[in-house]
Order: C-alpha cells, then sequence, then structure tokens
C-alpha cells in the first residue's frame, strides 16, 4: 500500500490532548458555588455535561441561567481552570502518537473551544506546535457550539494545507465532536478518557475508543 498521505486529524484539546479533568471539575465547582449549588463529582459530569455550557448548567440547577448568572458562573470558571490548569499535563502518550502521525507524512491540526489567545502559548508550551499545520482557539465569547467553527477551520485548512474534509477526522471527547464532523463532512472517533461517559457518547453514532493510541488507529482506517 506504501505511505497513507492525504489524511488528517482535527485534534480537540481540552480533555483529549490536554488531560485536564481535575482543573475542569474544580473550576465548574467553584462556579457552582456563586450560585449556591452543591458540588458535583467527575462521575456526575461526565454523565450530564454537555454543550452549549448554558444547557449543561439547566440539567443542574432545573432552568436555564439568566445572563447575569451565566456571567458570573462563566468569569468565575475561567478563573479558577486558569489557575488549576498549571498542574495539568499532556494525555499519556500524546508526544509520540502526533510525532508518529506526522512521520508517516500525514497532517493534523487543533481546534478547541478553549480561548485562542490562552491555547496557542499552552501548545507552544508543551513544545507539541510544530506538529500541527494549524492551531486555532475560540475567538467569539464562550458557551457556542464546534459546529460554526468547525466550517471555518476547514475552510482554512483546504485552502492552506490542501486537506481533504473527507479524508479528515475529528477526534475528541464529546458528542458536539462527532456533530462537528458531520456539518464538514468528516468523521470522528470519540475518547472516553476527557469530559464525558462511554455512555453518552456511543449515541453519537461513531467510533468510541479509551485510549488515543486506538483513537488514532481509528482515524487511519477511516481516513484511507
Amino acid at each position: 500500500m506504501g505511505m497513507q498521505t492525504g489524511a488528517h486529524i482535527v485534534w480537540d484539546w481540552n480533555g483529549t490532548l490536554f488531560h485536564d479533568n481535575d482543573a475542569i471539575i474544580g473550576a465548574t465547582n467553584a462556579a457552582f458555588a456563586e450560585l449556591g449549588l452543591s458540588p458535583i463529582t467527575l462521575e456526575q459530569y461526565r454523565a450530564l455535561y454537555c454543550v452549549p455550557v448554558p444547557k449543561f448548567y439547566e440539567r443542574l440547577m432545573g432552568r436555564l441561567p439568566t445572563d447575569a448568572e451565566w456571567e458570573v458562573m462563566d468569569a468565575t470558571f475561567h478563573r479558577h481552570y486558569t489557575e488549576h490548569r498549571v498542574r495539568c499535563g499532556l494525555t499519556e502518550g500524546v508526544a509520540e502518537l502526533l510525532a508518529d502521525w506526522r512521520a508517516a507524512g500525514r497532517s493534523q491540526s487543533i481546534l478547541s473551544m478553549y480561548g485562542h489567545e490562552e491555547l496557542v502559548p499552552l501548545v507552544k508550551g508543551f513544545g507539541i506546535e510544530s506538529h500541527f499545520v494549524r492551531v486555532d482557539g475560540r475567538t467569539g465569547p464562550s458557551g457556542g457550539s464546534k459546529a460554526e467553527h468547525m466550517v471555518r477551520h476547514l475552510a482554512e485548512l483546504a485552502g492552506s494545507a490542501g486537506v481533504d474534509p473527507t479524508r479528515t477526522v475529528v477526534i475528541g471527547d464529546a458528542a458536539d465532536d462527532a456533530v462537528a464532523a458531520g456539518r464538514v463532512g468528516a468523521r470522528a472517533v470519540l475518547y472516553t478518557g476527557g469530559s464525558h461517559s462511554r455512555a453518552s457518547l456511543e449515541g453519537a453514532g461513531v467510533p468510541v475508543v479509551d485510549t488515543l493510541a486506538e483513537a488514532v488507529v481509528e482515524a487511519a482506517r477511516l481516513a484511507a
């Protein structure tokens, strides 16, 4: 068969390449405390988490937060997350997986709902930015869905790197990643090590795996 080229992975960042579950839970509970809500466990979070995020808060509060509540919770979440994330690292084996995919002549990028200005230095700080043809974080207000960002990301990649959406696989830890992939005609593989339980991911109708190594094997198969 020779070397496969043309296959492209769009990686999610939080909960996928970046193992930040502890920071996410700590920040979520800090946001809840602002409204007098009880803290939740990682298991509860993974069972209930969804996007857009106000919808997730609705599942816990029994109603949508008001605009004022959302602003307070969002600001509190981001402040605490920034404090806690310094203790978090890359998911096990990530550096090798990225290097191997690139060495095989394939391309990869990051599309995250994490703020672009914070994402770029974080990726650089781990010394992995050279593996990516593009790194895109969120540039608008937080709380939206990934699909519209994916359309823009893939359009940029098609123009600058000749990436073909039909040979593209999105790897992430949320059903939203599969929805975003579907919007641009790409495939998706979902990883159970992040913010969602296996049960909540299996409803997305795409392959679900327990390690990123398995995700990459699956991506190569889907993009072939």
